[in-house]
């Protein structure tokens, strides 16, 4: 058995094959050269090299093209460096100035090694065989991505029956075998899928839980081979794909099983949440559970993290915006969705990856400090502070992450005490009248003064900022130039909402 970890990969290829069966190359394959199975091994790209040693330059799967100007001495080395950069196959270029006929040294070499050899005729200029490979490659793109168009609809449509229909859907379109395995046990299974699964998978399954990131890994049995994928968003997910066929999965294989793996977490974490959300507020309702044996049930800990986003430049698209989207990137079935957009989410740990994704998909989110679930209400009012935070630095921003966070030194009562006396007379005016004093001055201070970013944030003049800083300085009685005094606000801003 050989296993190997490796990212999502969707790169295009298209078989040695396609190229020799160019008639217009008029390509001669050397036979000695070639190996059971050689001419379906996948070409990425058509390259022109007369280094001595080009190995170091290369990313494998390449077609290399030589006229042999610089041949080194020892041949033999020079093809075993081009077999082991991952070299699929070399195209020797005769020419009356350079070599009118085929060195023996480099066939021998080539068969010796396993590497196909190509004769390319004087007539076939090198970047003929460049274009030809370059055209293949992006009528293979086309027929790639009308194949996944067609499988996304499939397997759209199949996401409405269940786990079942859906499995058996992306079994079908891969032509394959298809298991999903939760925690410890299959969810569900389709096309004969194994059962139980061989110690083999279930180590690979071990290994892709052990890593982190959105990867697959891949294991060679004795009947073919075996992909192990977990569900969106991350690499540690409970709910794993486990895929087998006798071939090896292509770049639109891979790409189709991300989509089924995406709709099979989604589906699956559905079910899941009613069932679960039902019991636990069934529970709050009869008096029966606390927060905290809530969030324990749901989200495994009873310390809880508070996550919020707005829209970050263009703002989500509509898949973006839906609950279940954002569910299982969260992982966590306790997701609001707000107009503006925005979004808040009780959640447990939440890594910077998925922060990233989010941002990458229109949202632009924050994480709040540890809190116990029962506190998590009055822990709402960080998130504010955060997300001016966010704003003003174009970045996730997350809170108890870094040996600056004082959180633990905190008594949550006491701040808050302090944070509503130092800013009551803020408060007041706001009150009194529409004046956005405690939103001003947060967003000012996100912005470590800056006028114009804030009045920019708030949609209004920068004098308007300039004359609500003012008035701010003046109620509170304080000098805002001093770097301690916007220390202190700022961290009292952390306990109090903003304000309208």
């Amino acid at each position: 058995m050989t296993s190997t970890l490796d990212p999502l990969s969707t790169e295009v290829n298209v078989p040695l094959r396609a190229v020799v069966g160019n008639r217009e190359l008029a390509l001669h394959v050397v036979p000695e050269t070639l190996r059971p199975g050689a001419l379906d091994t996948p070409v990425r790209w058509a390259h022109v090299s007369e280094l001595q040693d080009p190995a170091p330059y290369l990313v494998g799967g390449e077609l290399i093209l030589t006229a042999g100007v610089n041949l080194p001495e020892d041949i033999d080395r020079y093809v075993r460096g081009l077999r082991d950069a991952g070299v699929t196959a070399v195209g020797f270029g005769l020419t009356p100035t350079v070599h009118e006929t085929l060195p023996e040294p480099l066939r021998r070499a080539c068969a010796r090694r396993g590497l196909p050899l190509l004769v390319v005729p004087a007539r076939t200029p090198f970047l003929a065989v460049n274009r030809a490979v370059s055209v293949a490659l992006t009528a293979a793109g086309q027929r790639e991505q009308r194949r996944i168009t067609a499988a996304r609809e499939t397997l759209t449509r199949a996401a409405g029956g269940g786990l079942g229909e859906l499995t058996s859907s992306l079994a079908a379109v891969l032509r394959s075998w298809v298991a999903l395995v939760g925690a410890g046990d299959v969810l569900a299974s389709a096309h004969d899928a194994p059962a139980p699964l061989p110690p083999e998978v279930r180590d690979l399954m071990a290994t892709v839980r052990a890593g982190s990131g959105i990867r697959s890994a891949t294991t060679e049995l004795a009947d073919g081979f075996v992909v192990v994928q977990p569900v969106y968003p991350q690499a540690t997910a409970s709910h794993l794909v486990v895929v087998g066929r006798s071939r090896r999965l292509d770049g639109a294989d891979r790409a189709i099983l991300a989509v089924g793996a995406a709709l099979l977490g989604l589906v699956g974490r559905a079910g899941s949440d009613a069932a679960e959300l039902g019991a636990a507020a069934t529970g709050l309702l009869l008096g029966r559970t606390s927060p905290g044996e809530v969030a324990r049930s749901l989200l495994g800990s009873e310390v809880v993290r508070l996550v919020a986003g707005t829209a970050y430049r263009r703002g989500p698209d509509e898949v973006a915006q839906r609950p279940d989207w954002l569910r299982a990137r969260l992982d966590t079935p306790l997701v609001s969705v707000l107009p503006g957009p925005s979004f808040v989410a009780v959640a447990g740990a939440v890594s910077r990856p998925v922060l990233e994704d989010l941002r990458e998909h229109g949202w632009l989110a924050v994480v709040g400090a540890p809190v116990p679930a029962s506190q998590a209400a009055s822990a709402r009012a960080e998130l504010d502070l955060l997300l001016a935070r966010a704003r003003a630095l174009g970045r996730p921003v997350v809170a108890g992450g870094g040996p600056l966070d004082f959180d633990a030194l905190l008594d949550p009562g006491a701040s808050r005490g302090f944070a509503e006396k130092a800013l009551e007379p803020l408060v007041v005016l706001d009150e009194a009248g529409d004046r956005s004093l405690v939103l001003t001055l947060r967003t000012w201070l996100a912005h470590h003064g800056g006028w114009e970013p804030t009045a920019a944030e708030l949609g209004v003049h920068r004098n308007s900022v300039r004359h609500r800083i003012a008035q701010a300085e003046r109620a509170l009685g304080v000098d805002l130039a001093d770097p301690e005094t916007r220390m202190r606000l700022w961290f009292a801003l952390r306990w109090v909402a903003p304000g309208p």
